[in-house]
């Protein structure tokens, strides 16, 4: 079943993911920093040390679904040449480029509009492809990790963080009484978009993970694949590699 965040609109799933980040993008980065007390924080950081490990180092560096730029700025750790954000939604975009402009990154962050299931880029393009709390909002999820697989370098690396399901008790419950119950009431409040912060954890309930998802990552050709759960299964690390 595909999960859309405004169950009385009859336009696909894309056009309303691109409308809900255009509504909310004035106060996501705050809100995202908020809900998660910062974690959020500190799980990119986390994956762009896995991918620090990965040699050669990426020369050039392709964040899919961007939103405002904070994957992608923590990429500058990698020292690239060049990083490329892209995502769908233009009211993400701007804000992301007004962080990049104040830190006077522009030679090396450059953000664009585009579509993560038609990705403009030539095969082969990227040394490393990065993804933060994105993939789960794809309309179509192998179309989208089959291009990523397209434009990523022959032994280039795949790093995506995604949200997951904890399993444990008490994890499991005190998780979900939060995420189904007290982050909507307060996203949708202050993001003054009524059905963004229900349609984060009815999408994260949606999404295939675990061992699920790296099945779907070796079907659309990545090998080594590897899974590493954070904060007790709250949120996952996914690599493969071309």
């Amino acid at each position: 079943m595909t999960v859309t965040p405004y169950k009385d609109n009859n336009l696909g799933k894309k056009q309303q993911v691109t409308a809900m980040f255009n509504n909310i993008a004035p106060k996501y980065d705050f809100l995202n920093h908020f809900l998660s007390l910062g974690i959020d924080i500190l799980w990119r950081k986390k994956a762009i040390r896995l991918l620090k490990k990965h040699q050669p180092a990426p020369r050039y560096i392709l964040d899919i679904a961007t939103g405002t730029g904070d994957f992608a700025l923590e990429a500058l750790a990698l020292n690239p040449e060049k990083i490329t954000g892209l995502d769908v939604s233009e009211g993400m975009l701007l804000v992301g480029r007004e962080k990049i402009k104040r830190k006077n990154l522009q030679n090396k962050i450059e953000l664009i509009l585009g579509d993560s299931e038609n990705l403009p880029f030539d095969e082969k393009t990227y040394d490393a492809i990065t993804v933060g709390f994105g993939v789960r909002n794809f309309e179509n999820l192998n179309k989208g990790l089959y291009e990523m697989y397209r434009v990523l370098s022959s032994g280039g690396m795949l790093v995506v963080l995604e949200f997951s399901k904890p399993v444990k008790f008490p994890v499991k419950q005190i998780y979900n009484l939060y995420f189904m119950q007290v982050l909507p009431l307060i996203g949708n409040l202050i993001s003054k978009d009524n059905c963004a912060y229900t349609y984060l954890p009815e999408s994260v309930n949606a999404f295939p993970d675990g061992k699920e998802f790296l099945d779907i990552l070796e079907k659309n050709g990545f090998k080594e694949t590897k899974c590493i759960p954070l904060f007790f299964g709250i949120a996952s690390i996914y690599t493969g590699k071309k």
